[in-house]
């Protein structure tokens, strides 16, 4: 279905984070808000009033895209989709990405490979933003594990992941009717927040299958789930289709901080979320060993992107009934 300007996606207020404290009716509030936006879109707008400063973020990115392509692809790393990457079927989509990125010591040594000198401005920028969005994600996931009854996992559900931050640009489109930066997909991790430089783009597709144009204000994340986080609540949330399309003769850049399960830690659903209304759908499952075999179908698809179903998570370790 074609794009509906008309539809937006809900809008939660985290401007007074010092007020959302468990158990206040705030929190309360602010929680059945993110549960019910979450059963229904699988991400919400966020808005904050966290201090960080726009223009110093896209112009640091600016500065990182801008350097040469050799050593742009210094940054490689054995973990799937956290290299340096450009596929051929997108052509307008370039990506880096910064492992660990709220840990200041792990930014620093990014920047030191990109910038030998060093580049304190972008390390410090870049910092901030993983920081803030690392301390949001860990209040809206324990939200959400408190929605459902089982807060007592809240530390091992925590513990089970990282961080990964995603930087991407987009390049304009020559087509007047606007071109792919990235085909429809789900995330496959567990937790996504993205921050953009307000030029449009982002679609999210709604479960009747109707596209939002999402715009979001300098002020604005939007929090997305991923597959990783669909089988640990065993399917009570849904990760939402997304894609991109440029159109205008503007840069897109945006970035992303991904909440990843670590290797060696098993994706399983708490035994609560498992009855008889709720059959498990999915095996216990290691994360990183299942992204490396997806990543390898992605490559091997990558002239199309067509990845095939049978190795999407459903199909990799779902549980016959």
């Amino acid at each position: 279905m074609e794009s509906g300007s008309a539809l937006r996606l809900p809008t939660i207020d985290f401007s007074s984070l010092d007020q959302l404290k468990p158990e206040t009716p705030e929190w309360e509030s602010t929680k059945m808000q993110v549960r019910r936006a979450l059963e229904e879109y699988g991400c919400f707008e966020v808005v904050h009033d966290q201090v960080f400063n726009c223009k110093e973020i896209f112009s640091a990115m600016k500065d990182l895209f801008n350097l040469p392509l050799e050593t742009k692809i210094l940054n490689q790393s054995k973990e799937p989709f956290t290299s340096h990457q450009q596929f051929p079927a997108m052509p307008l989509y370039e990506s880096t990405g910064i492992n660990d990125a709220p840990i200041l010591e792990q930014l620093k040594k990014f920047t030191k490979l990109m910038w030998p000198r060093e580049n304190e401005v972008f390390s410090e920028t870049i910092h901030s933003f993983s920081k803030i969005t690392s301390e949001l994600d860990q209040m809206i996931r324990r939200m959400v594990l408190e929605s459902f009854g089982v807060e007592e996992y809240y530390n091992d559900h925590i513990n089970l992941t990282k961080y990964h931050l995603g930087l991407i640009k987009y390049n304009p489109s020559e087509n007047e009717n606007g071109d792919i930066g990235i085909h429809p997909h789900t995330d496959k991790n567990m937790t996504s927040i993205l921050f953009d430089n307000q030029i449009d783009g982002l679609e999210i597709q709604t479960k009747f299958g109707e596209w939002i144009n999402v715009k979001i204000s300098p002020k604005s994340f939007i929090f997305l789930i991923g597959d990783s986080f669909l089988a640990w609540t065993n399917g009570r949330l849904q990760p939402p289709v997304h894609r991109v399309t440029m159109r205008g003769n503007k840069v897109r850049y945006s970035l992303v901080l991904f909440s990843v399960p670590k290797g060696g830690h098993l994706v399983q659903s708490p035994k609560e979320l498992v009855d008889k209304d709720h059959r498990l759908l999915f095996n216990p499952f290691d994360y990183q060993e299942f992204i490396t075999t997806y990543a390898s179908s992605f490559k091997v698809n990558s002239s199309t992107l067509n990845c095939r179903r049978d190795l999407e998570l459903e199909k990799y370790c779902g549980v016959k009934h």
